[in-house]
């Protein structure tokens, strides 16, 4: 229980600025290394944050055993050969979304956490976030009466062509960078994958889609759309809609403190739901050192993230086959 958890960040990435704020306040978690594919690289990010020890290849820090958890931040399409690298060194790891690009990879990742008896989960940030649970809660309780449809988008202008969220080679695309909030989001508050996708997107010239729309179909009847882009304004919510009234979540994907989400009834009369929050990274931090030190699972779960991965790879055979696809 006193015994203070030793991370290592994989890579210099700018996500890592969110794990390195949100650490000083955990009492069970400290950021000890970090690893980059130049030595000089990775003593001057540890120089700017204050990282103790550093690492000029991936593979040096994962033979450390003085490093006890992973966190993994490297692009999309470099997930799963690293998580299961530092699986294989006995890490624990926390892996970026998405977890994988295919279920067969999700599969391989599980197998791998299994055989070393150690804990991998995917970040996805917002499910460790109160205003989550609330939403949840709220629906359950009966509070927009029988959920009936779920809308949701995360779409943002991204205007530097050399990013490596436009590379299909790293398993670029808005659905797999964003899109999936959404989905994840639509599939937890709906308790279960859909059984009926259809897709449509709009490619760039790398080939990946850089605005990409939706719909997901439930076995109890709920209907779900949704939308993710590089090639529209910031936008992001989540909408649901139930036989008595809406709730509106206006952030759902990056909640923070204080936040506040609508109840609008049939009659129009507007609810605030008011909701604490908390710093929005600490959550999975702790959910981490709560699946390490105390054998809790992690609250996403890997059959949860095969779910995810299945559901975007329906999404997207549909878009490339211009039918629908049934899960």
């Amino acid at each position: 229980m006193s015994r203070i958890l030793r991370w290592g960040l994989l890579s210099t990435a700018r996500i890592n600025r969110a794990i390195l704020t949100a650490m000083p306040l955990s009492k069970r978690n400290h950021v000890t290394a970090v690893a980059s594919r130049t030595p000089a690289q990775a003593a001057a990010y540890a120089a700017e944050w204050g990282i103790p020890r550093t690492f000029g290849s991936y593979e040096a820090m994962l033979a450390d055993p003085d490093v006890d958890i992973i966190y993994n931040s490297l692009p999309n399409g470099m997930h799963v050969e690293w998580t299961i690298k530092a699986v294989q060194a006995g890490k624990h790891v926390l892996c970026e979304k998405p977890l994988a690009l295919t279920v067969a990879d999700v599969d391989a990742v599980a197998a791998a956490a299994r055989q070393a008896g150690v804990v991998v989960a995917e970040a996805f940030m917002y499910r460790h976030h109160p205003q989550t649970t609330v939403v949840k809660e709220l629906i359950a309780q009966g509070a927009i009466g029988e959920a009936r449809l779920i809308r949701g988008a995360f779409s943002f202008l991204l205007t530097n062509r050399q990013d490596a969220r436009l590379l299909p080679e790293l398993g670029g695309g808005s659905i797999w960078d964003v899109g999936c909030y959404p989905i994840s989001f639509t599939r937890f508050l709906a308790g279960a994958d859909p059984i009926e996708v259809f897709g449509w997107q709009i490619t760039g010239p790398s080939g990946v889609d850089e605005l990409f729309t939706g719909q997901m179909r439930f076995a109890n009847g709920l209907l779900a759309q949704f939308d993710s882009a590089f090639q529209l304004p910031f936008r992001a919510f989540m909408e649901i809609v139930g036989s008595e009234a809406t709730l509106t979540v206006p952030t759902p994907f990056k909640p923070q403190m204080n936040m506040e989400v609508l109840r609008r009834d049939k009659n129009d009369a507007v609810e605030i739901v008011k909701i604490e929050g908390e710093s929005l990274y600490h959550g999975e931090i702790e959910d981490m050192a709560d699946a390490v030190l105390l054998g809790k699972p992690p609250r996403v779960s890997l059959a949860e993230s095969r779910g995810n991965v299945a559901t975007i790879s329906a999404l997207l055979e549909s878009a490339r086959t211009n039918r629908p696809v049934t899960m």
